[in-house]
């Protein structure tokens, strides 16, 4: 059964306008039997986006014309393929409680989600650790070393999983290695193996999957998927499932990477 679970839309703030019809018909294409829609959820309620545009996260008013639109295209397309709805919920540490009231209140909507980290703090200041190459670089200045901020990374992603956001927490765990987007300008010393074992541990202790992420092998300064292979193997051999996802935020994106990910 092919599947890709993580998918963006028009809903985007950041992505593109290409429809919903435009990815399904892709998916199709492409002989996917099932796809789960992952917009970007709202970031939780008191937090401040710090990228130029603020636009990280879907606007709420939003949220239920989206699942009215994926309600629609379910029917629409029963006879062809399972489409899913979903959302990527940022793990924001210190927002736990905001995170599971809005979870508490949109998690009977979900078929499946998505648990990730993008925003890292430090000394008061919170930054978007993918955005680009130089927000990333005046994080290093700011935490004192590309090191600083991979061990910052992995212990957040390691509090995500510990989280208690309730019941309809998120059961995947999204490009656990986001971190190393910018890798080939900026690359860590070593491979924290220590950390992204820990996490793995945590993940098979919670039942819960991973997202295996293509959208890092067609980024210009990483070269690899999220996570790459040989922490996929080692996720694989602890039983934690594994689910293939584009990341797409438009149509095209659909199966990017997909092809040379091989365990």
């Amino acid at each position: 059964m092919k599947v890709d679970g993580h998918i963006h839309t028009p809903f985007c703030p950041h992505g593109s306008e290409d429809s919903f019809e435009m990815y399904i018909e892709r998916a199709i294409s492409l002989n996917y039997s099932a796809i789960t829609f992952t917009e970007h959820a709202p970031l939780p309620q008191g937090f401040e986006d710090t990228t130029p545009d603020k636009d990280s996260g879907m606007d709420p008013s939003h949220l239920l014309e989206y699942f009215q639109t994926l309600d629609i295209l379910k029917e629409k397309y029963k006879d062809r393929i399972t489409i899913r709805s979903g959302l990527e919920v940022d793990y924001i540490a210190g927002f736990e409680k905001e995170t599971a009231e809005f979870l508490n209140a949109y998690g009977p909507r979900l078929d499946d989600s998505i648990l990730s980290v993008h925003f890292l703090q430090h000394e008061g200041r919170w930054d978007c650790l993918d955005f680009s190459p130089e927000v990333f670089q005046s994080m290093i200045e700011h935490y004192g070393s590309v090191d600083a901020i991979y061990e910052r990374y992995y212990d957040t992603v390691l509090k995500s999983i510990r989280a208690d956001l309730g019941p309809y927490k998120p059961k995947r765990i999204g490009h656990m290695t986001l971190v190393k987007k910018f890798q080939q300008l900026y690359p860590a010393s070593h491979t924290f193996a220590d950390k992204t074992s820990m996490i793995l541990k945590e993940m098979e202790s919670g039942n819960l999957e991973m997202d295996y992420n293509g959208a890092g092998l067609v980024k210009p300064y990483c070269g690899e998927s999220y996570p790459p292979t040989d922490i996929i193997r080692q996720a694989l051999s602890l039983g934690i499932k594994t689910v293939y996802g584009s990341d797409a935020h438009t149509a095209a994106g659909i199966e990017q990477g997909r092809a040379v990910m091989k365990l």
